[in-house]
């Protein structure tokens, strides 16, 4: 995913790594650069994912609820919901 403005990053990683980055893009016809933008992408959303999941456990626990609850709270959201198209 290209960006408009680009910065140098420099990283020390092991040859083994370095020389798969570089198998794997060219077996894809990319670049190793756009292959490891895609990666580092990947992970960050991966993480922001996790640590949303773990503050919705945290409020759950807080709250006293358990995954038990989450039928009965979705049939109770259902119920209010007065949104367009309800």
């Amino acid at each position: 995913m290209p960006t408009d403005k680009s910065v140098r990053l420099s990283a020390d990683i092991p040859q083994l790594l370095s020389e798969e980055v570089e198998r794997v893009a060219r077996t894809e016809n990319t670049t190793p650069d756009a292959l490891v933008e895609e990666a580092l992408e990947k992970m960050l959303r991966q993480r922001r994912l996790q640590r949303h999941y773990a503050y919705g456990e945290e409020r759950a626990q807080t709250a006293g609820l358990t995954e038990t609850d989450l039928p009965r709270l979705i049939d109770e959201i259902r119920r209010n919901d007065t949104g367009p198209g309800r």
